[in-house]
């Protein structure tokens, strides 16, 4: 279901997009806790590890602990109103995008639509076009995921007048650089590996066994994101540093705070800093989201496509008349 199938057409670009939208909209609350855990971990300078004491936060269950403890259950979702038009929009304007293009790719070349290669590079493509679109709202939900008590921004509103005023209307695209280089691999990778193990599942299942679709797309899912994810973490912690440039005041409380002139110095002060291990913080949270967080938005778009085809069939129209 996932890109354009020459065979099937039963789902329209603007169909893509309304699904993108919904599969974005319910992972995102599920998936809400990890990511703040994951840019909590990514901005923290010192190791995390409970041998340094100036660490606020050393691992997972202690920095679940913590966060509750001092900011309370609703801190797990702070950010989550941009955090949720990042999604409903990168949802929406990935898959139509996604869709679109290998659409495009089965029109005017002679590549297979369905193969997997197409999806890399269209699966890419697509994200790339939906990072521009969203980058100012993810800048906004990672300051509001990064800042403690008492807040800087207290809403939305005030957040985009204050950075706008004080920082100019170009740090609604920090980091976007970095943001562009890991996306398109990171993307790319998900599409490439999930439209791998869909093949080699239709391999290992056979085509009676359909009561498994749904769990089959969770599984192929998760297992596309974490190895992506692996492959391309080291530019998300850059991205993350970067995003929260100007921002220092508010991370105050949570340790030590450097600014980066850019991508490259970014890099040099995190390995000469931190070291290598600096580029792979939050990596547990991050891949534990990725795992959640990929199948589901595979399991929901699959969900979605499948009930928009189910209600254009001849039969539900039959029901509908009846």
């Amino acid at each position: 279901m996932v890109g354009y199938d020459p065979e099937a057409k039963c789902v329209s670009t603007a169909e893509a997009a309304a699904a993108g939208s919904a599969s974005g909209f319910v992972t995102r609350v599920l998936v809400s806790p990890l990511d703040v855990l994951k840019i909590r971990f990514q901005l923290q300078i010192e190791q995390l590890s409970s041998r340094n004491p100036t660490a606020k936060y050393h691992s997972i269950l202690q920095a679940v602990q913590c966060i509750f403890r001092e900011e309370g259950l609703t801190a797990f979702w702070k950010g989550h109103v941009p955090a949720q038009f990042l999604s409903v929009g990168f949802g929406a304007v990935q898959f139509m995008a996604f869709e679109s293009l290998t659409k495009l790719v089965h029109n005017v070349t002679s590549f297979n639509a369905r193969d997997s290669f197409v999806h890399l590079v269209c699966g890419g493509l697509a994200a790339c076009t939906a990072t521009v679109a969203v980058q100012p709202v993810d800048t906004l939900r990672t300051r509001f995921a990064a800042q403690g008590e008492p807040k800087i921004y207290p809403n939305l509103r005030h957040a985009v007048v204050t950075m706008y005023q004080t920082e100019g209307p170009r740090t609604f695209y920090r980091g976007l650089t970095p943001t562009l280089v890991a996306i398109f691999p990171y993307a790319g990778l998900q599409f490439f590996f999930y439209n791998i193990l869909q093949q080699f599942s239709k391999w290992v299942i056979p085509d009676e066994a359909k009561n498994g679709a749904s769990v089959k797309n969770l599984v192929c899912g998760s297992c596309a994101g974490v190895i992506s994810k692996s492959l391309t973490y080291p530019l998300d912690v850059v991205k993350k540093r970067l995003q929260v440039g100007g921002f220092e005041h508010a991370r105050a409380a949570f340790g030590q705070v450097r600014t980066y002139e850019g991508l490259l110095d970014c890099m040099r002060q995190i390995m000469r800093e931190e070291g290598p291990g600096g580029f792979f913080k939050g990596l547990s949270p991050s891949l534990l989201k990725a795992a959640f967080s990929t199948g589901l938005i595979f399991f929901w778009y699959e969900l979605f496509c499948g009930l928009l085809c189910a209600m254009k069939s001849p039969e539900s129209t039959k029901r509908k008349e009846g």
